[in-house]
């Protein structure tokens, strides 16, 4: 893959208020992403998480996701990696539109791999990241390219995965799986609330289950009647998986580093 180069850049449109700085990755013959860094309190550098968001598109609700593990002592970055949001999703985020970044990809595919691996190479150069501990989140879209991610490059310490899509061609690939990953997942997930075949509960059981035979690290919290979009509709689950999340990443990325 070709070099990302990274820059700071002005907030976008609508975005102007949100606790963040911003900064421009350019990827060569893909397009320019944006993303949004939020910054733990006290001195640095830190462990950082990149959060993808899902097929609903880029939306303040992410950049508020990275300030809430900000203020738990992980670097958050939340990035736009397609511009278009779609689907019945739309209706519970507040978007932020940027047209520069490529269009919407299907997560499995190459150019969707590259754009992950940018953006993980652009947040190990911010002056503010320890480069070997960098996690991953992913929701819905978001999920099922970080999970591709994870078992095609493997190069991150920690990844949550929410509400996201656990197609066969992946639980196929389990025995790949090289770090501990965190699934939370709605047991009403469908898609009538930006679901899809792949986020079925069903698909993410089944790939729990190929995980952990496979004597693999892999933490399932399932939330009973919860659908594809609570994380930002239910508040009690919001704040349920926010903690969780932030707990699962501090043991994998700042425990790990006291250890080393």
């Amino acid at each position: 893959m070709a070099n990302a180069t990274v820059s700071p850049t002005d907030a976008p449109a609508g975005a102007e208020r949100l606790p963040a700085s911003w900064i421009k990755v350019t990827v060569p013959e893909q397009g320019d992403l944006i993303a949004a860094v939020t910054r733990p309190p006290g001195a640095g550098p830190f462990p950082a998480v990149l959060l993808l968001h899902g097929s609903h598109g880029f939306a303040q609700e992410y950049v508020r996701l990275a300030q809430e593990l900000a203020t738990r002592g992980l670097l958050g970055v939340a990035a736009c990696w397609f511009r278009e949001g779609i689907g019945d999703g739309r209706r519970f985020i507040t978007p932020i539109d940027w047209p520069d970044a490529p269009p919407v990809p299907d997560p499995l595919n190459p150019e969707a791999l590259r754009t992950v691996a940018a953006l993980i190479q652009a947040v190990r150069s911010l002056p503010e990241a320890l480069p070997n501990h960098v996690g991953l989140f992913g929701h819905s879209r978001g999920g099922g390219a970080a999970l591709n991610y994870v078992l095609r490059k493997g190069d991150i310490r920690a990844c949550v995965l929410n509400s996201a899509r656990y197609p066969r061609l992946l639980t196929e690939l389990v025995s790949e799986i090289r770090m501990p990953i965190l699934m939370l997942h709605g047991t009403a997930d469908n898609p009538s609330d930006g679901g899809t075949e792949g986020t079925n509960i069903e698909m993410a059981r089944a790939f729990e289950r190929a995980a952990l035979a496979a004597g693999k690290k892999v933490e399932a919290v399932y939330y009973e009647g919860g659908r594809h979009n609570g994380l930002f509709d239910d508040p009690a689950q919001h704040r349920d998986e926010v903690e969780r999340m932030a707990t699962f990443l501090r043991l994998h990325l700042i425990s790990m580093m006291i250890s080393c």
